[in-house]
Protein backbone atom coordinates (compact mmCIF):
# COMPACT_ATOMS: atom_id res chain seq x y z
CA UNK A 1 0.00 0.00 0.00
CA UNK A 2 1.41 2.94 -1.18
CA UNK A 3 2.13 6.37 1.55
CA UNK A 4 -1.08 8.01 0.07
CA UNK A 5 -3.09 5.24 0.61
CA UNK A 6 -2.09 4.49 3.98
CA UNK A 7 -3.04 8.03 4.73
CA UNK A 8 -5.99 8.84 2.99
CA UNK A 9 -7.29 5.00 4.61
CA UNK A 10 -6.54 6.82 7.69
CA UNK A 11 -8.23 9.95 7.03
CA UNK A 12 -11.52 8.73 5.86
CA UNK A 13 -11.38 5.51 8.02
CA UNK A 14 -11.30 7.83 11.38
CA UNK A 15 -13.86 10.46 9.95
CA UNK A 16 -16.21 7.38 9.20
CA UNK A 17 -16.04 6.46 12.66
CA UNK A 18 -16.39 9.58 14.52
CA UNK A 19 -19.61 10.56 11.65
CA UNK A 20 -21.20 7.46 12.60
CA UNK A 21 -21.11 7.24 16.51
CA UNK A 22 -22.17 11.01 16.55
CA UNK A 23 -24.74 10.23 13.91
CA UNK A 24 -26.24 6.92 15.62
CA UNK A 25 -25.69 8.52 19.30
CA UNK A 26 -27.46 11.91 17.75
CA UNK A 27 -30.09 10.32 15.71
CA UNK A 28 -33.02 12.27 16.81
CA UNK A 29 -31.78 15.44 15.58
CA UNK A 30 -29.47 14.45 12.76
CA UNK A 31 -32.61 12.74 11.04
CA UNK A 32 -34.53 16.15 10.93
CA UNK A 33 -31.48 18.31 9.98
CA UNK A 34 -30.88 16.03 6.69
CA UNK A 35 -34.33 16.55 5.77
CA UNK A 36 -33.79 20.46 6.19
CA UNK A 37 -30.55 20.22 4.40
CA UNK A 38 -32.87 18.69 1.87
CA UNK A 39 -35.53 21.21 1.81
CA UNK A 40 -32.90 24.05 1.11
CA UNK A 41 -32.39 24.40 -1.97
CA UNK A 42 -29.03 27.47 -1.08
CA UNK A 43 -27.98 24.79 1.58
CA UNK A 44 -28.28 21.62 -1.00
CA UNK A 45 -26.38 23.17 -3.61
CA UNK A 46 -23.11 24.70 -1.40
CA UNK A 47 -23.12 20.49 0.32
CA UNK A 48 -23.24 20.07 -3.11
CA UNK A 49 -20.26 22.20 -4.01
CA UNK A 50 -17.78 21.18 -1.25
CA UNK A 51 -18.48 17.72 -2.13
CA UNK A 52 -17.82 18.07 -5.57
CA UNK A 53 -14.63 19.75 -4.42
CA UNK A 54 -13.05 16.52 -2.49
CA UNK A 55 -14.37 14.13 -4.99
CA UNK A 56 -12.47 16.00 -7.74
CA UNK A 57 -9.27 15.82 -4.86
CA UNK A 58 -10.21 12.38 -4.65
CA UNK A 59 -9.91 10.96 -8.19
CA UNK A 60 -7.70 13.80 -9.57
CA UNK A 61 -5.07 12.64 -6.48
CA UNK A 62 -5.98 8.65 -5.89
CA UNK A 63 -7.64 6.81 -9.12
CA UNK A 64 -5.80 3.64 -8.30
CA UNK A 65 -8.04 0.54 -9.08
CA UNK A 66 -5.31 -2.03 -8.54
CA UNK A 67 -2.77 -2.81 -5.57
CA UNK A 68 -4.99 -4.41 -3.04
CA UNK A 69 -8.81 -3.70 -1.14
CA UNK A 70 -7.84 -0.73 0.70
CA UNK A 71 -6.28 1.15 -2.28
CA UNK A 72 -9.38 0.57 -4.28
CA UNK A 73 -12.22 1.63 -1.43
CA UNK A 74 -10.06 4.00 -1.26
CA UNK A 75 -10.46 4.98 -5.00
CA UNK A 76 -14.70 4.35 -4.34
CA UNK A 77 -15.00 6.43 -1.86
CA UNK A 78 -13.02 9.41 -4.22
CA UNK A 79 -15.71 8.46 -7.04
CA UNK A 80 -18.86 7.80 -4.55
CA UNK A 81 -18.05 11.54 -3.41
CA UNK A 82 -17.87 12.69 -7.02
CA UNK A 83 -20.85 11.99 -8.02
CA UNK A 84 -22.60 12.45 -4.78
CA UNK A 85 -21.52 15.56 -5.29
CA UNK A 86 -22.99 16.17 -9.17
CA UNK A 87 -25.87 14.86 -8.24
CA UNK A 88 -26.48 16.83 -4.76
CA UNK A 89 -25.29 20.25 -6.90
CA UNK A 90 -27.33 19.47 -10.50
CA UNK A 91 -30.39 17.18 -10.21
CA UNK A 92 -33.29 18.97 -8.53
CA UNK A 93 -34.04 19.78 -4.95
CA UNK A 94 -37.35 17.60 -5.67
CA UNK A 95 -35.88 14.48 -7.50
CA UNK A 96 -32.95 14.64 -4.18
CA UNK A 97 -35.48 14.67 -1.68
CA UNK A 98 -38.14 12.01 -3.54
CA UNK A 99 -34.87 9.67 -3.86
CA UNK A 100 -33.72 9.95 -0.27
CA UNK A 101 -38.26 8.95 0.58
CA UNK A 102 -38.14 6.03 -2.03
CA UNK A 103 -34.67 4.45 -0.53
CA UNK A 104 -36.87 4.59 3.10
CA UNK A 105 -33.80 6.99 4.23
CA UNK A 106 -35.11 6.91 7.52
CA UNK A 107 -36.16 3.48 8.09
CA UNK A 108 -31.86 2.24 6.60
CA UNK A 109 -30.51 4.98 8.94
CA UNK A 110 -28.99 2.31 11.17
CA UNK A 111 -28.11 0.33 8.42
CA UNK A 112 -26.15 2.72 6.89
CA UNK A 113 -24.45 4.23 9.71
CA UNK A 114 -23.77 0.80 10.67
CA UNK A 115 -21.78 0.29 7.18
CA UNK A 116 -20.26 3.79 7.86
CA UNK A 117 -18.59 2.41 10.98
CA UNK A 118 -17.94 -1.23 9.39
CA UNK A 119 -16.27 0.75 6.50
CA UNK A 120 -14.52 3.25 8.86
CA UNK A 121 -13.50 0.45 11.42
CA UNK A 122 -11.51 -1.51 8.30
CA UNK A 123 -10.00 1.54 6.60
CA UNK A 124 -8.49 2.50 10.21
CA UNK A 125 -6.61 -0.85 10.67
CA UNK A 126 -5.91 -0.95 7.15
CA UNK A 127 -4.19 2.16 7.22
CA UNK A 128 -2.54 2.20 10.09
CA UNK A 129 -1.62 -1.74 9.75
CA UNK A 130 0.53 -0.37 6.55
CA UNK A 131 2.67 1.61 9.00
Amino acid sequence: MSVLTAYLAKTFGVYCILVAVGALAGRRWVLPNIDGILRNGPLLFVVGIFTIGIGVAMVVGHNIWHGGMPTVVVTLIGWASLLKGLALTFLPQEAMRGFYGAIGYERIYPFVMGATLLLGIYLTAAGFGAV
